[in-house]
């Protein structure tokens, strides 16, 4: 009967952590996990072809940080395989917008794709900015598959939208 009792235990234990490390997860993503549509720019024309004849995922996470002191916010996306000129970034009521479109480069040959786990086509990601920010002193820059956009902060009076260039 004891033995019935420890792993009665040991899987309670087990059911919590698992259950834990989910709602983490789900916590941390719920932000991150970004829908890819087909998008205007698409390098090809052509469906992508795999071993099971699906299509890219639709779905993505684009991971991201946000960054906060006294005198600026700085927001980091992880969005690689992308150039400066896919990105439009925009300021609405503390609220940072980042559209995009992430277009696939078939390989060449006769061969078919194994593995499809990258999303292509067009997506927008919000994220509420945690103070207000001068929206037209923005600046962005893409490095190595990193989108940074660094922002200043504002007296709330002082606050407005504008568009974000990428440089």
């Amino acid at each position: 009967m004891r033995i019935l009792e420890e792993l009665k235990q040991d899987v309670e234990e087990l059911w919590e952590s698992a259950t834990e490390g989910w709602r983490r997860l789900r916590h941390q993503a719920a932000g991150a996990l970004t829908r890819f549509r087909p998008g205007d720019k698409s390098s090809t024309t052509t469906p992508i072809r795999n071993d099971f004849d699906l299509p890219s995922p639709n779905w993505a996470l684009l991971a991201g940080d946000v960054f906060e002191d006294s005198k600026k916010i700085v927001v980091r996306l992880e969005v690689p395989g992308m150039e400066k000129s896919d990105f439009d970034i925009e300021v609405r009521n503390d609220v940072l917008i980042v559209r995009g479109e992430k277009r696939f480069e078939s390989e060449s040959g006769d061969g078919r794709y194994r593995v499809l786990q990258c999303a292509y086509g067009s997506f927008s990601r919000t994220i509420p900015l945690p103070a207000p920010i001068l929206a037209d002193q923005g600046s962005a820059t893409y490095h190595n598959g990193v989108l940074k956009i660094e922002l200043l902060k504002a007296e709330p009076s002082k606050s407005k939208g504008a568009q974000i260039k990428v440089s």
